[in-house]
This record gives C-alpha cells, structure tokens and sequence, in this order.
C-alpha cells in the first residue's frame, strides 16, 4: 500500500510529506521510502498560527479559521506528494496535522489539539485519511507522546547494544529499546524563539548564531533548574512550557536573582503575549547586554545537555538522531561532547531520512490504523492498553477494505 505521511512539528516551518510503499510480511512491516517534498507555510498561516500558539491566546473564530487553511494547506502538500512521488497511485494519506495545544495538569495530560481539517485532504486527493492520532492514547491514560516511538522499537529491534533514537524537532524525545520514551526538553523551541526575538528570522541556519556566541554558565545554570528534567518517564512537554515568554523570564531572573519568576503555569492559559523588541536582556553583570550571540549559544548548549542526561538516563550505547536539530552542526558537535564514547549516528546511515523520519512513522501509523492494528506501546507512552489511533475519513470511494485479523509486526524492515 502506498501511504503519504503528513507532519508539521511544533517549529511550525513547514509541511513534510514523505510516500512510503508499507507491506506486511510475516511477523515484519516493511517500508520502502519513496521520498519527501517539504511545503513551507505560506506567510499568512504562519503568522496567524504563531499569533494563536501559546503563551497568547485567541478566540474560536481564529482556531476554525486556521484548522481550515492548515487543513487546505495540508491538502496541498499530500497532492503534490502524490503527483511527485506516487504517480498517482497512493492509497493513503496519515495526516498529523499541526499541534496547537497540549493540555498537562499537574504531570498528567488531559488532552491534546491538533488542527488541519482531514476534509479537506480527502476531498482534494480523494483518498481516506487518518488524522487525529494522539486523543485515543491520552484517553487510554496515556502521554499522547511521543507517538514516534513505536516506529522506532520496531525498527531499532535487534540491533546490537542500547541503541536510543532522538528526534530533534521543536521538542527533543527519544525512545529507548525497553519501552522507556518520553520528551526530554526543548531542542529547537527556545533557540528558535530567541533567534525570532533577537533578529527577526525564524531559527538559527547553520547554527551560525550559536557558533559565534559564548555559553553564558549562569543563564545555563537557571535554566537547568527547570523542574520538568526532574519529572520520570513518561512525561511530555511542548510549547505550552518552553516559549518566548519563559525565556525572557528566565533572562531577567539572572539579571535580577531578587525578582520573582514570571513565568506562566504551563496548565493555564496566559494571557495575549505583548511583542517585544528585538533587544537583549540587561546583563547580569551590569556592563552593558548580554550579546544574542551568548544567549543562542546557551540555549543550544541547554538542549545538548538536557538529551545527553536523558540518554545517559537509559544507559544508551548508541544514539540514532533525527529531525530538524540535525541539520545544526553545533548542536551537533555539543551533543557529541556531552556524550563522549557513544556514537552518534543520524538516521539517514539506516535508511531513513532523517528530515522526514517523523512523515513516514506517521505513514506506518496510518497504514496500522487502516489494518485494525496498535499504534501505541504503554510501555511509551503510559497507557493503560495498546490502541488503534486516530480517527478515518473516508476518501472519494469510501474506505479501502483493508485483510483484518492481522498480527501486530515485531519489527519495521527498510528495504
């Protein structure tokens, strides 16, 4: 079956679809890539969506609004992934859709929002679509996430060692091989938002920012204080938490150890975000600013230090990475420094892109969901059961009758 994936992190920047050719054999799913096509935000969407993106709040009107021009956009890009790289011929599309919202209370998560109507992208392509994955999990007593990680105990099955899998989106998260998979912390989330604050643009290309800023200990040291490190597994964060706002908070604590933190209950919703400008922070030393530079670079040296505490967490021999924080040869190089003697691959050197690792472990979900077959492991996320995921709109010809009483794969095999 020929199933496009469609996924947009919590960096918002654009829309991957990536085409999987998925079969079951045996007691293993096999998934023969067929490329990626990447479609970027048109401006009015992006600005709209980070307008409504916690800590500022919105109205109703705004989210229907946006839930369709994510779910046309959406529609779009599975289009073109179906010219591009199916001929025509897919079968499938598994949407994500764009994550709006993750309601923790407590440590417990109560739900979760993702928007890009599904209606739109069947009644563009013709074909059913499987959205909404991640409530069936929350209401089964689990984490909604990461949703990743039963792609990645299937794939990494075998392989010699404790080899753990990183994604580096928005959010960082890994999954280790007994089960244990949780979100570590931000990885692009708070670089991003400071790079945006400081100059405008919309993450730090390259790394080049980082590269030429110091890190700053004291800044580093506040911001490790963070209690969600400390939280067990499972656990899940998102932007609810780690946004502008939390880190101009924490920049003024350091500034002034006297003021008190200002920084919003991540279960309770803030108030509209005022924007500001795009200045540094007064320096805790009292000469002058702390340079964007030293601020980007903390920022960056927080996210290599908060995975390579989770990974060290599980004992990990190996760390196969994946996501946009890849392509950031900084955060790369300190990743590397902060875990020295365990090798740290990407998934490319196994066969999956690793730009569009997440597109196709929503493909192998959707083709799941579509086959009556669990997408989840509790051991992951915290659930009660295994589920089914998500929910199916049927495509121009209705629902694809899909063989039921299907064995559960063991294992994913590239190939």
């Amino acid at each position: 079956m020929r199933v496009i994936g469609l996924m947009s992190g919590t960096s918002y920047d654009a829309i991957d679809a990536a085409a999987a050719d998925l079969r079951l054999d045996g007691d293993s799913l096999v998934l023969r890539p067929l490329g990626m096509v990447g479609d970027a935000y048109g401006a009015e969407v992006r600005e709209a969506l980070a307008a409504a993106l916690p800590p500022a709040a919105t109205t109703l009107a705004e989210v229907c609004r946006l839930d369709t021009l994510i779910g046309q956009a959406f529609a779009a890009a599975a289009l073109r992934a179906d010219r591009e790289l199916c001929d025509g011929q897919a079968e499938l599309v598994a949407s994500h859709g764009q994550t709006v919202y993750h309601w923790t209370d407590g440590g417990r998560v109560r739900g979760t929002l993702q928007i890009g109507q599904p209606a739109w992208i069947a009644e563009a392509t013709g074909l059913p679509v499987v959205a909404d994955f991640r409530p069936r999990d929350i209401a089964a007593g689990g984490q909604g996430a990461p949703l990743v990680s039963l792609v990645d105990l299937l794939w990494l099955r075998g392989r010699p060692g404790t080899p753990v899998a990183l994604n580096l989106g928005g959010i960082a998260n890994l999954t280790a091989p007994d089960g244990t998979a949780f979100d570590t912390g931000p990885a692009g989330a708070l670089i991003d938002a400071a790079v945006h604050h400081f100059t405008g643009r919309a993450y730090d290309t390259d790394g080049a920012l980082a590269a030429r800023g110091r890190v700053h200990e004291p800044l580093l040291r506040r911001l490790l204080d963070e209690p969600y490190y400390a939280l067990p597994a499972p656990k899940t964060t998102g932007k609810e938490l780690f946004h502008r706002d939390y880190l101009l908070a924490a920049l003024a604590a350091v500034a002034d150890p006297a003021a008190p933190a200002t920084a919003a209950d991540p279960g309770t919703p803030a108030a509209p975000a005022t924007p500001a400008a795009p200045t540094a922070p007064a320096s805790p030393t009292g000469r002058g600013t702390l340079p964007h530079q030293d601020v980007i670079a903390t920022l960056t040296r927080l996210t290599a230090r908060t995975v390579a505490d989770a990974v060290r967490s599980v004992c990990a021999t190996e760390v196969i990475a994946s996501g946009g924080g890849t392509r950031n040869p900084v955060l790369m190089a300190m990743l590397a420094e902060e875990l020295p003697g365990v090798p740290l691959h990407t998934s490319d050197a196994l066969g999956l892109p690793s730009a569009a690792k997440e597109a196709y472990a929503f493909a192998v979900l959707g083709f799941l969901t579509l086959h009556g077959l669990a997408g989840t492991d509790p051991r992951s996320t915290g659930a009660r059961h295994p589920s089914v995921l998500g929910s199916v709109t049927p495509g121009r010809d209705g629902l694809p009758r899909a063989p039921r009483g299907l064995k559960q794969p063991v294992r994913l095999v590239i190939g």
